[in-house]
């Protein structure tokens, strides 16, 4: 887990009243200076959270995805679009996976030129178990009740669905 840093004040506090002071209405900036912290915090717990297993979050992500699919396959365009990656990033986390042997490639027999990243039985094992470990922990998250969290997530996808992530439909 990441040290904490302890400090005798909020730092982020401070900085929205310094701005409020020069440049006027401050709790845009303090939000998002605030998510982006946390951002920083999460990540860095779970990824701890996950290190055991040999995964980083973003790994775990995609091994997830794969085993919700129904035969354990998708094509490496769509792991971009359903994990909302690059696709050098796509391609950097199954090659991670591929070489820790919890995922395989395969060609697509529905795209002769496309791939398939599939999870192999080993990838499930240590899927299932990160996630043991994950769902113990609440993903960081137990300082909150699940009201809280529900809206917490629901202030989040506004952004998300004014950003174009989604449509809702």
């Amino acid at each position: 887990m990441p040290k904490p840093l302890d400090l005798p004040f909020d730092p982020i506090a401070r900085a929205a009243d310094t701005w409020q002071s020069r440049f006027g209405e401050a709790s845009a900036m303090a939000a998002v200076t605030a998510i982006m912290r946390v951002q920083q915090i999460l990540l860095g717990q779970l990824d701890a959270l996950l290190r055991p297993h040999g995964l980083t979050f973003a790994r775990y992500e995609a091994l997830v995805l794969l085993s919700f699919s129904r035969d354990g396959e998708l094509p490496m365009r769509i792991i971009g679009e359903r994990l909302m990656v690059h696709p050098t990033s796509v391609t950097n986390t199954i090659d991670r996976l591929e070489r820790q042997q919890l995922v395989a490639r395969k060609p697509n027999p529905r795209d002769g030129r496309g791939t398939l990243a599939a999870i192999t039985p080993a990838g499930r094992k240590v899927m299932r178990q990160a996630t043991d470990d994950l769902m113990h922990a609440e993903f960081g998250m137990g300082g909150y009740t699940k009201g809280q969290l529900e809206d917490l997530f629901g202030l989040l996808r506004g952004l998300r669905l004014t950003a174009g992530d989604f449509r809702e439909g």
